[in-house]
């Protein structure tokens, strides 16, 4: 991860998915702060000048900073102080949040123009594989969760369980203001079921008794705080057969597993959530590997009026486009070329397709094993 230029730098992404672990490893000499200790926290919204005083020559780590809002303008005056006397040029304040919603808004409004950002996922399998050697449908099950690999005695359907009390029941109900705390479970559990599907928002607020409004709030919730990500259909003036509605993934597959009531993944095998769920695996790996290594690249899905379908349409720059599909199993590739909207909207420039799928340790021409997905991706984004 490169620094920022800026004197704050804030480091944004899900409860558990490692910020601390990677900010005190980035720089021994940040003193941690984290306002998880109510003593902490008390201090640093009722008095934030004491509480900045009391570490005025330290480099300071403050962790779950959403928690003090008032703290946010007293660190901005210390920050202007400085920059105009010219103190300093490195990093001096690290803030981390895994309340997304509270944390953005009070960076917004105090310290907008004067921070760097990281945004932090769970694991890829990237990143897993490179640790252990872990079967695919193990990551599936277990999602990215580093404590789950660093602490192989956890219970992941426990660990999993208790995520989804404190963080989703509680922690973004009570963020949000949710008021219908009931029917938003049974929302997320219903979502979890849709992951990979085209996302129709009146057919989930009918089975969980909500209006549609409400449904679309949920939503944007969750794409909030790092749960969920749409991924929006690919649009061109050459094709009016091509739909307009998004599918809807989640971004860690342990929280999808449990959500629907998977306690193994042996018994995935034989479900037919099997080929959604290695689906929204699939998109967690494209999606993580481009906010990793801090590109820019564009992820759609492909569906036309007449049913024909590709899961992704990854866009690296205007000029360089790759189409993905996700097949648990290695199988044989759809001719494109007899797609006739891909061929009206790509004339005779149809961007390659690679099948990604679960088997294999080695890429065999554009089958490539979801092990060597990220690798692939970035190599082909410098063609």
């Amino acid at each position: 991860m490169r620094a920022g230029t800026e004197l704050i730098q804030v480091f944004r992404g899900p409860r558990q998915c490692g910020k601390t672990s990677l900010v005190l490893n980035l720089d021994q000499g940040f003193k941690e702060l984290s306002l998880d200790d109510p003593n902490l926290r008390k201090l640093a919204q009722d008095d934030p000048e004491l509480f900045l005083k009391q570490f005025e020559d330290q480099k300071i780590f403050i962790d779950e900073a959403q928690y003090a809002p008032n703290l946010f303008p007293s660190i901005k005056r210390k920050i202007d102080i400085l920059k105009r006397n010219n103190k300093k040029s490195e990093p001096i304040v690290r803030l981390s949040g895994s309340n997304q919603i509270l944390l953005d808004k009070q960076v917004k409004e105090s310290l907008a123009g004067r921070a760097s950002f990281f945004d932090m996922n769970t694991l890829s399998v990237k990143e897993i594989l490179t640790f252990k050697n872990f079967p695919i449908q193990e990551i599936l099950f277990k999602g990215g969760w580093p404590e789950i690999y660093a602490n192989e005695k956890l219970n992941p359907k426990k660990y999993l369980d208790d995520y989804i009390s404190s963080y989703i029941e509680k922690d973004i109900v009570l963020a949000a203001g949710i008021q219908k705390s009931t029917e938003f479970l049974k929302f997320i559990q219903l979502l979890a079921g849709r992951s990979a599907k085209i996302l129709d928002y009146s057919e989930l607020a009918k089975d969980c008794g909500i209006d549609a409004k409400t449904s679309k709030a949920w939503i944007h919730i969750l794409e909030r705080m790092g749960i969920i990500a749409l991924v929006t259909p690919y649009f061109s003036n050459l094709s009016k057969r091509l739909i307009k509605a998004p599918k809807m993934y989640f971004i860690d597959t342990g929280l999808a597993c449990r959500l629907q009531g998977w306690t193994s993944s042996e018994t995935i095998l034989t479900s037919p959530q099997q080929g959604p769920l290695f689906e929204t695996l699939v998109f967690s790996e494209i999606f993580k590997t481009n906010i990793n290594h801090k590109n820019t690249w564009k992820i759609f899905h492909w569906r036309t009026k007449d049913k024909e379908e590709v899961d992704f349409l990854l866009e690296f720059n205007p000029k360089n486009f790759v189409f993905i599909e996700a097949k648990v199993s290695p199988t044989n590739l759809v001719d494109l070329k007899k797609q006739s909207e891909i061929k009206k909207v790509f004339g005779s420039r149809i961007p390659q397709l690679i099948l990604c799928h679960q088997e294999g340790e080695h890429i065999l021409g554009n089958n490539v094993p979801i092990r060597h997905l990220a690798s692939k991706l970035l190599s082909l984004a410098k063609e």
